[in-house]
């Protein structure tokens, strides 16, 4: 398992584990960060992404996708 952060622009992923305080998770799993769900890093810029999931492109600070392991 590799931190989301490690992924490149167009990589596809499957979410293996979400890291972080009850907070944090229930979180991550609101925006549709499941485990076994699908991710596509869309761009990608000194650690922050775009990604793509479930329909959605939502944006993440490098500090929340360090929480999300692929």
């Amino acid at each position: 398992m590799i931190p989301l952060t490690m992924a490149k622009a167009g990589d596809a992923a499957l979410i293996r584990k979400l890291s972080g305080r009850d907070e944090m998770r229930r979180h991550l799993t609101g925006l549709g960060f499941v485990v076994n769900g699908n991710v596509t890093v869309v761009s990608k810029t000194a650690g922050n992404l775009i990604v793509q999931v479930k329909d959605s492109r939502i944006a993440l600070d490098k500090t929340m996708a360090n929480r999300i392991m692929v």
